[in-house]
């Protein structure tokens, strides 16, 4: 296997990491909006015992959000790092140096 050919396994993998993302991002989003039309119809102030008990309780919902998008912000980073690199060495090859042509292999169409 030749360098340009591990270059388009490694976008290619990008690639399909980041339909895997947006699928995840999409059951996310429909199960906090289940979640949110359940809270907003069932929970009052008056199902908890005291403001430390509801403080408690949204401060753990707030806590899997933000380990959520910790999770997808250390997923991107992994997305940038490979098209950095893929980037680097596509531009090292020669060539001007356009960024079109990187990522869509145009070339010259003249």
């Amino acid at each position: 296997m030749n360098r340009e050919q591990a270059y388009k396994r490694m976008l290619g993998a990008t690639a399909n990491m980041q339909w895997n993302i947006a699928l995840m991002l999409e059951a996310k989003a429909e199960e906090a909006e289940k979640a949110r039309n359940w809270i907003c119809n069932h929970i009052t102030s008056a199902s908890f015992l005291g403001e430390q008990t509801q403080m408690k309780q949204s401060a753990q919902v707030n806590e899997q959000v933000i380990e959520v998008l910790d999770g997808v912000n250390k997923m991107s980073q992994g997305i940038l790092s490979v098209m950095k690199s893929v980037l680097q060495k596509s531009n090292e090859g020669g060539g001007d140096g356009d960024d079109e042509e990187m990522l869509f292999g145009m070339g010259d169409i003249d």
